[in-house]
């Protein structure tokens, strides 16, 4: 779930308990084929029936509300199977070609509970361990554990939650341990992080969509007639002096370079190889940037071979893209596939599962 989806049920989760209503948690754990929606999505179910959040395009909430109502009563956690096949028979009829798991379970204020809800609010990094099978639950992060599971589960589990935080683009799914107990590791990730070197009329749409897609966003420049509220709301401003430079970069965050000025993308691009960013993509032709490489060079800067290898130039994918917010778009979606691992080219003829990289995270255990 993105940072907007979280916030919405959080609130809807505090308005709900306000009331003294108990609620369920209705989490996608497993997803085989194609699906709407991927492990980790979440959705909140009151003991009225009222549903927040979706975990489908509106055709499975009815048959979740339902269950969570029963869970509601009962207090037993349950994992239930939804097929989305064609087969209107023995399926829901959606016509997906998939399937999904959901597990459902009553709120409690529980330890782990606390937590985990507390870095949602926060928006810390954070593992959450649960058995799909069996009792227990383990909160992983920077900071520490809360809560076990069984002996035979909790160094396993606790190397997994470690995995998924610590991967480029953290998110949840379910492993397997090797006497194949399921255990689902929910994700929650801080946004990721961009810095747009430049706050040209070319750099508006891309912090933007940017920000609309779940980025936190820092724009970079010297001229403060460019660098304002009205031109970016919503990212970090940074007015630059002639010795100062953002701070670094964690190896999932990102920099884009697009100053319009020899100079100044040189310069950024220094800082953007020395600041750790995974990845650095540089607007302009690859002879715009071999230029660059050759300016530092003579300043006596040799990037190192892993560095150049975090270079993106020409940056973005090949979409015909032309004005500003097209441009921003095909940086984007770079950007993205970089984040997923994907290829970044068009699905039409592609037959396996459309989510083929998450298949196969799932497929190699952890």
């Amino acid at each position: 779930m993105n940072a907007a989806e979280t916030a919405t049920l959080l609130a809807a989760l505090d308005a709900a308990q306000a009331q003294g209503l108990r609620v369920a948690i209705a989490t996608v754990v497993g997803v085989q084929g194609s699906a709407y929606r991927r492990e980790g999505t979440r959705m909140l179910v009151l003991e009225n029936g009222a549903q927040v959040c979706m975990l489908s395009g509106g055709c499975l909430e009815s048959e979740v509300v339902e269950a969570a109502l029963g869970v509601i009563e009962s207090g037993e956690s349950r994992v239930v199977h939804y097929d989305l096949s064609e087969d209107a028979t023995w399926g829901l009829g959606l016509g997906c070609g998939g399937s999904v798991d959901v597990r459902i379970e009553r709120l409690e204020d529980t330890p782990v509970m606390q937590v985990w809800l507390a870095a949602l609010r926060e928006g810390r990094a954070a593992a959450l361990a649960v058995p799909l099978t069996g009792e227990g639950a383990l909160f992983v992060s920077e900071t520490g554990v809360t809560g076990e599971l069984p002996a035979h589960l909790q160094e396993f589990a606790l190397n997994a939650a470690h995995q998924r935080l610590t991967a480029r683009d953290p998110r949840a799914a379910t492993v397997t341990t090797p006497d194949g107990t399921p255990i689902f590791i929910d994700v929650n990730a801080p946004a990721p992080e961009l810095l747009i070197y430049g706050a040209g009329h070319d750099a508006q749409p891309l912090a933007a969509q940017a920000l609309a897609l779940g980025y936190q966003v820092q724009v970079a420049d010297r001229r403060g007639a460019y660098l304002t509220r009205s031109r970016f709301p919503g990212a970090e401003l940074l007015l630059l002096d002639a010795d100062d430079l953002p701070p670094s970069l964690p190896e999932r965050g990102a920099a884009i370079i697009m100053n319009h000025h020899l100079d100044r993308d040189a310069e950024s691009l220094r800082h953007a190889l020395m600041c750790g960013a995974g990845f650095v993509g540089v607007l302009g032709p690859r002879s715009r940037y071999e230029g660059l490489l050759e300016t530092l060079a003579a300043e006596g800067f040799t990037p190192t071979p892993a560095q150049l290898e975090r270079v993106h130039s020409p940056v973005g994918l090949s979409v015909g893209a032309e004005a500003p917010e097209e441009v921003a778009l095909s940086i984007l979606a770079e950007l993205m596939a970089w984040r997923r691992g994907a290829q970044g080219g068009p699905l039409n003829g592609h037959a396996g599962p459309i989510h083929q990289t998450y298949a196969a995270r799932r497929e190699g255990g952890v």
